[in-house]
């Protein structure tokens, strides 16, 4: 029963990336057929420069729509259910998250919190709940077993199972989805976790496509403000007046 790890990976995005948003942003202004250009795009006729610079300039106006043609899929692992219970509120997303009514956990994985890691007496009592929520989801998946619940034992006891447990999830957002997600989840309120995750997915957006992301994360960063309030604000940026 160890303590999880997160990994992000990303398992596939749209070709070509900024070709598609270069093109769809200048279906928006163009008289022509955009289609009619994408072989020039193709052969490197009009730059990945000029491509990017046009693009960037257009988003800096505020529009925005056309990065939706472009998204990436991610697979998550060693992620709690706390935190995809935080993911699945973005909604313009798809989810496929592993199944608690038919994976056995009864050697079950679990998030474990830097401030409770920190602390001995506290990470002592943490890791024996742990090991006595294991073994309950195991003595009650065999005793449903055997009082004839079956195959269908693991949807019954994993009611006891802790949002600390583990999951694994694959994530497919557009690019629009994705720079709101990282506004409110890479901020410093978020909870730690998902802020971890968001900084990750993030690390991964730029390699691919840092025409787009390279400005993405918390909220102040694009505003150069911090929108939160006095209350909220962390610091790294002044609050609006």
């Amino acid at each position: 029963m160890p303590q999880a790890k997160l990994q992000v990976k990303i398992l596939a995005h749209t070709p070509e990336p900024l070709s598609i948003i270069y093109a769809s942003f200048r279906q928006c202004y163009h008289a022509g057929y955009v289609g009619d250009m994408w072989e020039r795009l193709q052969n490197g006729e009009i730059p990945k420069e000029k491509q990017a610079q046009f693009v960037q300039n257009i988003i800096s106006s505020g529009h925005e729509s056309p990065i939706e043609h472009v998204c990436f899929t991610f697979a998550l692992s060693g992620v709690s259910r706390a935190l995809t219970h935080q993911l699945v509120r973005h909604r313009i997303a798809s989810y496929s998250q592993q199944s608690q009514r038919y994976v056995d956990f009864s050697n079950m994985d679990y998030v474990l919190p830097p401030a409770i890691a920190r602390n001995p007496q506290i990470l002592a009592r943490y890791e024996k709940f742990m090991q006595e929520v294991s073994n309950a989801y195991h003595d009650i998946k065999e005793m449903l077993e055997k009082d004839g619940r079956g195959e269908y034992a693991k949807e019954d006891a994993r009611m006891v199972l802790p949002q600390a447990s583990t999951s694994n999830i694959v994530v497919t957002m557009n690019c629009r989805s994705l720079i709101n997600f990282f506004e409110h989840r890479c901020c410093t309120r978020a909870q730690w976790e998902i802020r971890n995750c968001a900084n990750k997915m993030l690390l991964e957006c730029k390699k691919i496509l840092p025409e787009i992301f390279t400005f993405a994360g918390a909220k102040c960063e694009r505003l150069g403000y911090c929108p939160e309030g006095e209350k909220f604000c962390c610091g790294r940026y002044p609050v609006k007046k």
